[in-house]
């Protein structure tokens, strides 16, 4: 490995606010870990600060890396300006939370979108805000919107878009998402459409929305609609929801799993483990 590639995976705790927006109380502190700041909150403090935001009138963006997200920005410093430029950004993989642990200065919890879109749309009912679902393919956001609503009568569906998957990424084809979007004004949009293409078009648009918030939600919508089967709740608490979406769709995530994301999660276990070892014992937290 590089000397460069190497020197990503290290982890330093980051007390000052980065270039995003913090949390609401501005105390929050942050772990860098592979070139990327992570908010330490748990999901029910995204959820919180979120819903505070909205009653002052402050939009954003929440981003949730996983490992391979994070294998593909450790690569590509203009994917880690793009995730920093979020307004929070918390991990979605075990692995990330394992070795912030064992550098000493650990996460709060894995916050993923495919579960966000559950809780947070819950908390919206509550305050009687709206949601807009972006991303899946035809009629699959219009399935999960139907179900969300089903699990939450009064639940206000802004709309629902289901852009091509070549969705042209020019400024006539986002305009067209633009346009969709400002007759709506939804309050909250879940983006599935995969990184880094979901993101690139959040950074895009959301200025034109600044009391909006967007939530990079990758297959979330087709989880909420059915379409596609999520793993158990006892695999996702233990770091092993990747495999049954390799038994799911393997032709799709061998490669992506197998060659590129499982030698990239060894790699970043293993930093903070090897200098764990010379340490002689337990990192003292920072």
């Amino acid at each position: 490995m590089a000397c460069a590639e190497t020197a990503a995976y290290a982890m330093t705790p980051v007390t000052a606010p980065g270039p995003r927006a913090g949390p609401a109380d501005g105390q929050s502190r942050r772990v860098k870990l592979v070139g990327i700041a992570f908010d330490r909150l748990t999901e029910t403090e995204v959820i919180e600060h979120i819903i505070d935001a909205m009653h002052r009138g402050r939009g954003g963006w929440v981003v949730t890396p996983n490992i391979d997200i994070c294998r593909l920005a450790v690569r590509d410093l203009r994917l880690q300006e793009l995730i920093s430029s979020a307004s929070l950004v918390v991990p979605d993989g075990m692995p990330l939370l394992w070795a912030a642990a064992l550098g000493g200065d650990p996460l709060a919890e894995r916050v993923t979108g495919s579960s966000l879109i559950y809780s947070l749309t819950a908390a919206a009912a509550q305050h009687e805000r709206s949601i807009y679902l972006l991303g899946g393919d035809p009629s699959v956001p219009a399935r999960a919107a139907g179900r969300l609503r089903r699990l939450h009568p009064g639940l206000m569906i802004a709309g629902t878009d289901a852009p091509p998957a070549d969705l042209d990424m020019t400024d006539d084809g986002i305009d067209i998402i633009r346009a969709r979007l400002a007759a709506t004004t939804p309050d909250i949009v879940y983006v599935g459409l995969g990184f880094p293409k979901q993101e690139r078009l959040v950074a895009r648009i959301a200025p034109a929305f600044p009391a909006t918030w967007f939530i990079g939600c990758g297959a979330a919508i087709p989880f909420v609609a059915g379409t596609i089967p999520r793993a158990p709740r006892w695999m996702q608490r233990v770091g092993a929801e990747w495999l049954f979406r390799l038994a799911i769709e393997p032709r799709r995530l061998a490669g992506r799993y197998l060659v590129h994301d499982l030698p990239f999660a060894a790699r970043l276990l293993a930093g903070p483990a090897a200098e764990r070892f010379r340490a002689g014992g337990p990192v003292k937290r920072r």
